[in-house]
């Protein structure tokens, strides 16, 4: 059982409909889907008639949708008395992706080391929609996550302060061939082996909106491989399996070193700022702190 399930369950049956309640969780409806039919494989019941429209609950939805309630409000009550007890010690906990606890967050939370001498930082690294509701049901201190062009609404309330703390950019590459150049040609590739970010990620939207979407015409792009980790992608790009859109700070080195080729044509980049964000009314002082060295450094956003 998770919360979050809790929370999809609740949502649904105030929206009355799968995409508006996934609409409401910022997750794509087939994602929002697959989460509702984990809680009822959970529960071992069926809490919707799927086969009705609008949507219809089951006998055991009636019930459930009470008992969730309930349920989610006490999870989040423990959560919080036990969260008391962790802001009594010296501890930090931060929400994160993956990449940027790889490639950002080692080096950048070395400028505050002089203030985090006695603290312990817990890194929560999911993916970025769990990150991101991780943090506005504050199970963590801090959420550490790209952005472009706001693409979180629910991070634009007044509840939360953010600042920029460093800046990327989704690059295309592919491996070099033995001259040194890029293995794929975009203009003489009839289809391009594409190396993919899972649809339902941050990267595998934004490069579907951002990028795929203004190739020509005339060049297909063929997907043959799916992951949600850049990592896994990189390692596949660097044997020659395709092309990849990927994080600029995590391939750069092999750029440099003349292992991966930017692709220039067609191909568009994407910037992306790289934010800090903190709810202002849950902080411990050891995060309080933190947030205060940080904002010397940086402007708000």
């Amino acid at each position: 059982m998770e919360l979050k399930w809790l929370k999809d369950y609740l949502a649904l049956v105030e929206q009355g409909s799968f995409s508006k309640a996934a609409a409401k969780r910022f997750v794509t409806q087939p994602a929002f889907s697959r989460r509702i039919r984990s809680l009822e494989a959970w529960l071992g019941v069926s809490l919707v008639e799927r086969n009705q429209y609008p949507l219809v609950l089951t006998a055991a939805g009636d019930v459930f949708a009470d008992r969730a309630k309930t349920l989610a409000d006490t999870m989040l009550l423990c959560r919080e008395q036990l969260r008391s007890m962790q802001h009594q010690q010296n501890e930090i906990t931060l929400s994160s992706q993956q990449t940027l606890a790889v490639s950002f967050f080692p080096n950048w939370v070395e400028n505050f080391s002089a203030q985090l001498t006695d603290t312990l930082i817990h890194m929560n690294t999911v993916d970025l929609h769990e990150a991101v509701e991780t943090f506005l049901g504050a199970s963590s201190d801090f959420l550490l996550c790209y952005n472009t062009a706001n693409i979180f609404k629910q991070l634009l309330v007044d509840e939360v302060e953010s600042l920029q703390v460093g800046v990327d950019e989704l690059v295309p590459v592919c491996a070099a061939n033995e001259e040194g150049a890029a293995l794929f040609k975009v203009a003489e590739q009839q289809v391009l082996p594409m190396l993919s970010h899972t649809p339902e990620s941050f990267f595998g939207q934004l490069i579907a909106v951002k990028c795929l979407s203004k190739l020509p015409s005339s060049i297909q792009i063929k997907h043959c491989y799916q992951s949600s980790l850049s990592e896994a992608l990189k390692a596949l790009v660097l044997k020659g399996k395709g092309i990849a859109y990927l994080p600029r700070s995590i391939v750069q080195q092999e750029i440099n070193t003349g292992k991966l080729v930017l692709i220039e044509d067609f191909l568009v980049r994407v910037p992306l700022q790289i934010n800090l964000y903190r709810l202002k009314h849950s902080q411990s002082l050891q995060a309080q702190q933190l947030w205060e060295q940080v904002t010397k450094t940086v402007v708000s956003c």
